[in-house]
């Protein structure tokens, strides 16, 4: 019988970049899977996979949730180096075919998603989804991703809940959700004010009490883990992003995903 595995190797603003993939029944070979952002180097990423036995090999494609910085800081290097499908919306192609990270190495490697349906990325394994979600980039997304029939769902850099979102988390056996900074210490923290009103302002960031509301609006029977991503390293801390959102989990494995480090490989099947 497959597994899904998931790994972090980086979820913050000094970068981001998520590997999922299908494991045959022996547990140690991956069959097929996608990285979701580029913002770490394919040096580091290299490193950070084999120490969980991965390879380049190892996923077919890269999904792209939006063009900041910290989510496509080495995509120029992983079409260079890797030299992978990217799959992002028209919108944002068209913005990272002129970004200066991408422009000169994005071309050969484009595939746009298609709007309202599922597009096979690797056909027969792993199809996606992506819904809009409310950021100030040049277009922001989450993804709902099947997996051999496994539902996952990612949301990173989500200023505000949408209900398309929470109706696909509502389906997903795991969701990773973003839960960015504490209330009080953004208002008692180092940024000013023009700062601390964009991280709120409905198009910046998730708080931790918002997350822990949509938790609560999504957890459902068959949901089996929720990870915590993209805490502010200086509005924020593990301890408190986990002790807001556990209430709402009830129950359900939750985990806070490191800021600058790897995560392990965690096993997602039952």
């Amino acid at each position: 019988m497959s597994s899904i595995k998931f790994k972090s190797f980086s979820s913050g603003s000094c970068g981001n970049c998520y590997f999922i993939g299908i494991f045959g029944e022996d547990g140690r070979h991956c069959e097929a899977g996608v990285v979701i952002d580029a913002g770490v180097s394919p040096r580091r990423l290299k490193k950070e996979m084999l120490r969980d036995g991965l390879c380049f090999d190892d996923f077919s494609a890269v999904l792209v949730t939006h063009d900041h910085a910290d989510h496509i800081r080495s995509l120029g290097s992983f079409c260079k180096h890797i030299g992978k499908p990217v799959w992002a919306t028209e919108n944002l192609h068209r913005a990272l075919s002129r970004h200066m990270l991408t422009r000169y190495e994005i071309s050969d490697y484009r595939m746009e998603l298609r709007e309202g349906r599922w597009n096979e990325i690797i056909p027969g394994r792993i199809s996606a989804r992506h819904f809009i979600v409310p950021h100030d980039a040049t277009e922001t997304v989450g993804y709902a991703l099947l997996l051999d029939g496994f539902k996952f769902v990612i949301m990173t850099d989500i200023g505000a809940m949408t209900e398309e979102a929470l109706s696909l988390a509502r389906q997903a056996d795991t969701v990773v959700i973003e839960s960015n900074y504490d209330p009080e210490m953004l208002r008692k923290g180092p940024y000013p004010p023009d700062l601390q009103a964009r991280i709120r302002g409905g198009h910046g960031h998730l708080s931790n009490p918002e997350c822990a509301e949509a938790i609560d609006a999504f957890r459902h029977d068959g949901l089996r883990h929720i990870f915590l991503c993209h805490l502010s390293e200086h509005n924020n801390t593990p301890e408190l992003a986990y002790e807001e959102s556990l209430s709402a989990a009830g129950g359900i494995n939750l985990t806070p995903l490191p800021r600058q480090t790897a995560s392990p490989l965690f096993n997602l099947s039952p």
